[in-house]
């Protein structure tokens, strides 16, 4: 792949995902709209040592990585229903298994292309039947595909002087949430999602750790009284090296999403999450890592699940892999 092939196919990418889709049936303009993406977890492709916050890593020049994070998350959309009665709830999405396929290319030693495939396994709720009398949940979904690029700022660098080393690092991104998921399956949101953030992370002794700001940046999408549109985000997550070489390494991590959009009844909107994993770099180039984590909600928000539990398999040919070496990479 050349630079500017993969610019243009960036730059091709970025113009669809800006389409509304108006060819497709769903109605994303209503107050009760299905055009909500329920899983907010958006993992990056490339090396990390956290499920959710991202690092600073890029995967070496010309080299290609790859990711498979599948997620379990139990009741992300539970809908308030009002009635003369009184009030009860529905589990729009009661149970549901995502898998999300990521590829990392190496551009050069800072640049990579990035590309995320989420889909669906299996999901089980209501849908919106109890509001609008139609069919529920499928089985199966297809989700908004998701492509961008990272660069290095600050490249983390370990050389064999103390004054050559530099353990920690700097890089910005740029994604793209493209609206090609089941819009009806809480899969697909009404448009394009811009998300520009900054990650840096770091290393002392032991203990590692990182943090991530930025933006998901799209329009608002009503849902029985909930308004979802832009949000910034965060994340803060912090590990150690239980093991040496990273052959086990303990982490905790937390994002959150706050939404900028007022809500009708005055409420704030934030979901947000915490984890707890354990992760293992088996091989000595430390280029496979496995994950699994476990945690759950900080926020009763729509799109916040009550629990979530993840496992996440990378493989990332990088020049990650030579600063761990004792020379410093030319």
């Amino acid at each position: 792949m050349r630079v500017g092939t993969g610019a243009f196919a960036i730059a091709c990418a970025a113009v669809v995902a800006t389409l509304p889709g108006v060819a497709r049936a769903t109605d994303c303009t209503g107050p009760v709209s299905p055009c909500v993406n329920d899983d907010t977890l958006w993992p990056h492709p490339g090396t990390s040592y956290f499920q959710a916050v991202g690092g600073s890593d890029t995967v070496g020049a010309s080299q290609l990585g790859f990711a498979l994070l599948v997620s379990y998350l139990s009741r992300p959309i539970v809908l308030a229903l009002t009635s003369p009665g009184g009030g009860s709830q529905a589990y729009a999405v009661n149970d549901q298994a995502n898998g999300t396929f990521m590829w990392s290319y190496g551009v050069g030693r800072r640049l990579e292309l990035d590309l995320a495939l989420p889909l669906t396994f299996g999901q089980g709720g209501t849908g919106l039947a109890p509001v609008s009398g139609g069919a529920g949940l499928n089985d199966t979904a297809v989700r908004d595909m998701r492509f961008g690029l990272t660069y290095a700022l600050v490249q983390k660098v370990h050389g064999a002087l103390p004054a050559a080393e530099n353990t920690w690092g700097l890089a910005a991104r740029f994604d793209v949430s493209a609206p090609t998921g089941d819009r009806d399956q809480f899969a697909g949101e009404r448009s394009g999602v811009f998300v520009p953030s900054v990650a840096a992370d770091g290393k002392l002794g032991r203990f590692f750790g990182a943090v991530e700001a930025g933006a998901r940046i799209r329009p608002i999408t009503d849902l029985l009284g909930a308004r979802i549109g832009s949000q910034l985000l965060g994340g803060l997550g912090v590990g150690v090296n239980l093991l040496a070489d990273e052959r086990l390494s303990g982490a905790l991590e937390a994002w959150a999403l706050p939404t900028l959009v007022a809500q009708s009844n005055g409420a704030t909107l934030i979901p947000a999450e915490w984890q707890l994993s354990l992760r293992t770099s088996p091989l000595a180039s430390r280029e496979l890592a496995v994950q699994l984590g476990g945690g759950g909600a900080l926020d009763d928000s729509l799109t916040t699940p009550r629990l979530r539990f993840t496992l996440c398999v990378r493989w990332t040919p990088s020049g990650h892999a030579a600063a761990h070496l004792d020379t410093p990479p030319p």
